[in-house]
């Protein structure tokens, strides 16, 4: 199976908002950004009826994976990382002394009333493992930058803090191949 995981393209959002799971608009450049990633994706012109097109439920990646197919699955496992009480927060507004100890060990600790990265890991280690079993020849997978960080570390078996050397701009096409049960990385932030 060939596997893309896409991240959404840019949000019309202040840099420095802390946006996880909001459903925040995309940018007006949506238009463009989108038909830079159908040229970027050529090869899937030829996308056959039994492909699978899934996507967080958040507009951002819906959008996206409309322009792809007129059949979209969305799965809640494919959401951002929830960052509770400061969702919608600039990140320096949110007190720094909390913020420090939180980013000393996001991996393990969370955002009051959200989730820790090593929550995410696990969801989206669960929809990996599930997509893997599916019978298909290519997944399109409209997801965030969290959610393909977190299945980086997981299908290089990767501690999880590594995986945010991993650059993972908006738009980016992530292209992966599974056969053999085994899986193979193609090219990472197209």
């Amino acid at each position: 199976m060939d596997i893309y995981l896409i991240r959404h393209t840019k949000t019309a959002t202040e840099l420095g908002l802390c946006y996880g799971r909001s459903d925040v608009a995309l940018a007006e450049s949506f238009p463009e950004e989108a038909r830079q990633l159908q040229w970027k994706l050529q090869e899937f012109k030829e996308f056959k009826q039994e492909s699978l097109v899934l996507s967080s439920p958040l507009t951002r990646c819906v959008q996206l994976a409309e322009k792809f197919s007129s059949i979209v699955t969305t799965d809640v496992r494919l959401l951002e990382l929830d960052f509770g009480d400061w969702e919608g927060l600039r990140f320096d507004a949110i007190e720094s002394g909390i913020l420090h100890q939180w980013a000393d060990n996001f991996v393990h600790a969370a955002p009051p009333k959200g989730e820790s990265f090593i929550d995410l890991c696990l969801r989206a280690g669960f929809f990996w493992q599930e997509l893997l079993s599916r019978e298909a020849e290519q997944a399109l997978v409209i997801t965030h930058a969290g959610v393909i960080r977190a299945l980086l570390a997981n299908i290089l078996q990767l501690p999880p803090a590594n995986a945010f050397q991993f650059r993972v701009d908006p738009g980016s096409v992530h292209k992966f191949q599974h056969f053999d049960n085994y899986t193979y990385i193609n090219y990472i932030n197209k």
